[in-house]
């Protein structure tokens, strides 16, 4: 052997030494060209199944959210910005012209809208000036309640939405609001698709649903407000059934 390939050698020992260090270290540089998940929270090189499990633990798990967009659903588009923890939430719906403000503390429902929500569609125009802008006391038994309560619940929110169809593959590294995602869809995008943080905690960030059944971002997670009661001057009791909505 000679002497200038003992130190080719020589320098091939080194450099193979130097990078092994640098990628212990979670440093790259070292050919291969860059590695796509160099800083990241390494779900993005994780089976898209897996991918889409971790995503909707991390949801369960977060104490609060920031739902806003749209939602298809029942024959109505509905536009949503709400926060939402375990034990309620509170934030704004629009549906068919109308826009209302939910608030839910525990087991008891607030809806809070003008009088073109309660006269919509005929309702009682006497009962609509005394429900007009007041955090109206949903009962459990009305059908409101059924139909309203819903946004308010994070979990079963989630666990509905978060719900990609058919088979789940990658679909690339994206970008959500300055943070790096990796993109996971259902039958190709058909199915619906689902960014997923890959910095801090793999939280869902943005959500298309299946058929195309409406947009939304997640965010603010498990950043804390507050569920207060309303104002006692604000808030009325209106017996055991509300006027159709």
């Amino acid at each position: 052997m000679t002497a200038t390939s003992r130190r080719r050698i020589r320098r091939a020992a080194v450099l193979g030494t130097l990078c092994a260090a640098l990628a212990g270290a979670g440093l790259t540089g070292c050919g291969g060209g860059e590695d796509p998940d160099a800083g990241t929270n390494g779900v993005g090189k994780l089976p898209a199944a897996e991918i889409h499990t971790k995503a909707r633990a991390a949801a369960r798990a977060a104490g609060t959210v920031r739902l806003h967009g749209t939602v298809e659903a029942g024959g109505a588009t509905y536009t949503l910005d709400m926060r939402l923890r375990s034990d309620g939430g509170t934030g704004s719906v629009a549906a068919k012209g109308a826009t209302f403000r939910l608030l839910r503390i525990g087991d008891q429902l607030y809806l809070k809208a003008d009088a073109g929500f309660w006269t919509h569609d005929g309702g009682d125009e006497s009962a609509a000036g005394k429900l007009a802008d007041k955090y109206v006391k949903v009962p459990q038994g009305d059908p409101a309640y059924q139909r309203f309560s819903g946004f308010t619940d994070k979990d079963q929110l989630l666990d509905g939405l978060l719900t990609l169809h058919g088979t789940v593959d990658k679909d690339g590294r994206h970008e959500q609001g300055g943070v790096r995602t990796v993109r996971i869809t259902g039958d190709r995008g058909d199915g619906g698709s689902l960014d997923v943080s890959l910095e801090g905690t793999s939280y869902p960030l943005r959500l298309v649903r299946a058929g195309r059944a409406g947009t939304l971002g997640l965010s603010d997670w498990n950043k804390p407000f507050p569920l207060e009661e309303p104002a006692e001057a604000d808030t009325l009791d209106y017996g055991k059934q509300l006027p159709t909505t």
